[in-house]
């Protein structure tokens, strides 16, 4: 047995102490590579298309609106989607002494005026019941702000209500305009935000009376579900709505990164977290197709990142963002990401920032590096060229440049180490100048500074002003090719823009083949 010496134990104890991988752990560089004259295919931006918020009455509140105007500036997304525009902290619907119904539309035009005046639309979610119209009214749901989930006590009211908003709303907005929105019956109706017995055939049967209600008001309108938790229900829903003649534009659902492969995918074996929407995604999508209406347009309407740990707080977001999107690339017309901001109350009104919440803006307009991240994403190109690379999507952008994606996803939880891409680009020059921004540990990352400020539990003002300067992206940095090439070192859970201008291609973009 060979003896190691005192110091090479000792040695070796630090390490473990330190917590670096024994023995030490390395990726071998991976080359991109990217030919700038390559035909592209329709990349419309999906995942920031739409996103969702808490519930109906958070819009009429100035930080939420805040918000709001902060991620359209960066993202330019047209559609938002809460819970509860019909909830009685909306005061939609009351009874007079003899039963009649009453409708109050005051607050549905407020909150609806102060979306479209930040160029922003609902997606309407038709939900919950009002508590005179609910067949239990003490059927109240866990949130904090507590939704009743009752099936309507009477269908030939809940008709009447489906019908007097939707006439107001055309009154109000005109048919071009509310033609353009969308009608979403009900959230999540396999879970417990549907109290109807037995769940699926109530629910069925209520989305078919909903639906009729519209349709009724206006051919134009726009209506669709069953927006189920865990993607459930679309093959027995697309079977009904088939047979039983029911009005549908659109099929809707739910999954997050964080359901268990059980829930999304009726699958024991282990998924990886990062993999299991795009999953989900194309076995709805698969479901659809092989249903008796093949060309409806599927919105996921709910999803997010893996959660753990406080993870979207964190850098972990943007590639883990960019990884969905390059998986969910052409199967799926909209995703809404849950959601735009921590103005939410699930649980409650926010007690402090960074509490692993959903949004891109911490309590009190905080920016994140998830902020950070869909703003260089943004960025991309509407046209996308064909790559191999898990960490990467390359495209090409309306001026004929190229704007490619790279990032270093490594889970929360997990030890990661710093990959190396090397872009190997044909089609440019071969020391064409290129731009390169990126959010990381340095740049974009909020939670440093705010633990410098020893962790504020309200920040004040002044406090989110200084956070948000510090982390505002600076200019981008410049860098050259050498032979056509470029070497990029990506830390953990980087995620990287690089762009190349027209200028600098070698040929032409108009006569680039797909430019």
């Amino acid at each position: 047995m060979h003896q190691r010496s005192p110091a090479l134990i000792a040695w070796f104890a630090a390490l473990l102490l330190t917590g670096v991988a024994w023995p030490p752990r390395t990726l071998a560089a991976e080359t991109v590579r990217v030919d700038a004259t390559a035909a592209g295919t329709p990349f419309p931006h999906f995942w920031e298309a739409m996103f969702g918020s808490g519930h109906a009455t958070l819009a009429m509140r100035e930080g939420y609106l805040r918000d709001l105007a902060a991620v359209k500036k960066i993202t330019d997304f047209r559609y938002v989607r809460f819970h509860g525009i019909l909830d009685d902290d909306v005061d939609v619907y009351n009874e007079d002494e003899h039963g009649n119904p009453v409708y109050n539309f005051t607050l549905i035009d407020t909150i609806y005026d102060g979306l479209l005046a930040h160029g922003v639309r609902p997606f309407v979610e038709l939900d919950f019941m009002p508590r005179e119209l609910a067949f239990n009214p003490d059927d109240l749901h866990v949130f904090w702000y507590k939704p009743n989930v009752s099936p309507p006590k009477d269908y030939l009211k809940w008709d009447g209500l489906v019908r007097a908003l939707a006439q107001h709303l055309i009154s109000r907005y005109g048919i071009d305009e509310v033609s353009k929105w969308y009608f979403e019956v009900w959230n999540e109706p396999n879970g417990d935000f549907w109290g109807g017995v037995p769940q699926q055939q109530t629910y069925f049967d209520f989305y078919a009376q909903t639906a009729r209600a519209l349709k009724a008001v206006s051919p134009r309108l726009r209506v669709g579900g069953p927006a189920t938790a865990h993607a459930a229900w679309i093959r027995a829903f697309l079977h009904y709505v088939a047979s039983e003649n029911v009005p549908i534009d659109f099929v809707s659902t739910h999954g997050y990164a964080d359901d268990t492969p059980e829930n999304l995918l009726g699958t024991n074996r282990k998924v990886p977290y990062d993999a299991r929407v795009c999953l989900a995604v194309d076995r709805v999508r698969q479901e659809i197709q092989h249903s008796a209406l093949p060309n409806l347009p599927l919105f996921w309407t709910e999803w997010n990142v893996m959660g753990a740990d406080g993870a979207r707080d964190t850098t972990y977001v943007g590639p883990a963002v960019a990884n969905t999107i390059r998986g969910c690339d052409g199967k799926v017309q909209m995703m809404s990401f849950w959601t735009f901001s921590d103005v939410f109350e699930e649980n409650g009104p926010s007690k402090q920032p960074f509490t692993g919440m959903y949004g891109l803006r911490a309590y009190g307009g905080i920016d994140k590096p998830s902020f950070y991240a869909f703003g260089l994403l943004h960025q991309l190109g509407d046209e996308r060229l064909a790559n191999p690379s898990d960490h990467a999507i390359v495209t090409r952008t309306k001026d004929g440049g190229l704007a490619i994606a790279l990032w270093n996803l490594v889970d929360p939880g997990t030890h990661g180490v710093t990959r190396t891409i090397r872009l190997a680009l044909s089609g440019v020059h071969p020391n064409a100048a290129v731009s390169i921004q990126r959010v990381d540990d340095h740049y974009g990352n909020v939670l440093p500074i705010y633990r410098s400020m020893g962790s504020p539990r309200h920040p004040t003002p002044a406090q989110v002003a200084q956070m948000n300067a510090a982390t505002a992206l600076p200019p981008p940095e410049v860098a050259h090719l050498r032979n056509g090439a470029l070497s990029l070192a990506l830390e953990p859970n980087a995620l990287l823009l690089i762009e190349v201008a027209p200028s600098e291609l070698a040929v032409p973009p108009a006569a680039a083949p797909g430019g």
